[in-house]
């Protein structure tokens, strides 16, 4: 298990050095940030909390703005110091990173509209123990790409990638049974709607999770195991130790 492993190359430049931890810290910290949006996004929807739900819509512009921030920072390193290897590679993650907390925090924004919806309907639809059990994965995954790419620990990575295989089979199910439900009962179609949508979100938050710890793997490893499956990145891992 890879932890607490600084993989960059400390440098005579501390100035140099300065700027890469600084980039890191600023990507952990926008990612604390998402981490709140998507815990807040799901228990105002399961606590019908208007307020809350709120609350993560008008924190959206920051989260945007930390993005931007970031891949401003990357693109000066880029430009000035012209990092190469391991450097190199921390440089284009915590860009790329960043992109899918974005979109994670884009996501989680749509998941907190339709808990507004949900709440101004006044009844709680059928599929809120599936939403409740995949959100918990979800968070689970967000929360250990973040703690793999704070620690350069690609076992966390691999793990949070193997749940992002069962997240999958755990949303098709749950899409199975909502759309028997609204087949049964037709009355039931546009808040059932609403839970399949705040599903699909959920779903790509998991998506973007396993994306961020994909980074980390390329980060440490220098390997791009992006669209292999979660057996071909463990091989591939295996050969690179």
């Amino acid at each position: 298990m890879e932890i607490n492993t600084e993989v960059h190359t400390r440098h005579i430049s501390q100035q140099f050095n300065a700027e890469l931890d600084e980039v890191k810290n600023k990507l952990l910290a926008m990612g604390g940030m998402v981490e709140k949006q998507v815990a807040d996004a799901i228990d105002a929807l399961m606590s019908a909390d208007s307020e809350l739900a709120k609350g993560v819509r008008e924190r959206d512009d920051l989260i945007n703005t930390m993005e931007l921030t970031i891949d401003e920072e990357c693109t000066r390193i880029l430009a000035r110091r012209h990092p190469a290897a391991s450097d190199l590679r921390l440089v284009v993650a915590c860009s790329k990173a960043a992109s899918d907390l974005e979109r994670i925090g884009d996501e989680a924004v749509k998941v907190a509209g339709h808990a507004i919806r949900l709440t101004e309907d006044g009844e709680a639809p059928r599929g809120y123990v599936e939403t409740r059990h995949i959100g918990t994965m979800v968070r689970d995954m967000l929360k250990g790409s973040l703690t793999a790419f704070a620690r350069f620990d690609t076992s966390m990575a691999l793990k949070v990638a193997k749940t992002d295989k069962s997240l999958d089979m755990e949303y098709k199910s749950a899409m199975r049974a909502l759309v028997t439900y609204m087949m049964e009962d037709p009355r039931s179609i546009s808040r059932v709607l609403n839970i399949i949508w705040v599903l699909r979100s959920l779903e790509r938050i998991g998506d973007h999770a396993r994306n961020v710890a994909e980074h980390v793997i390329y980060l440490v490893k220098g390997t791009d195991v992006r669209h292999l499956s979660y057996k071909e990145i463990k091989k591939e891992l295996k050969g690179r130790e």
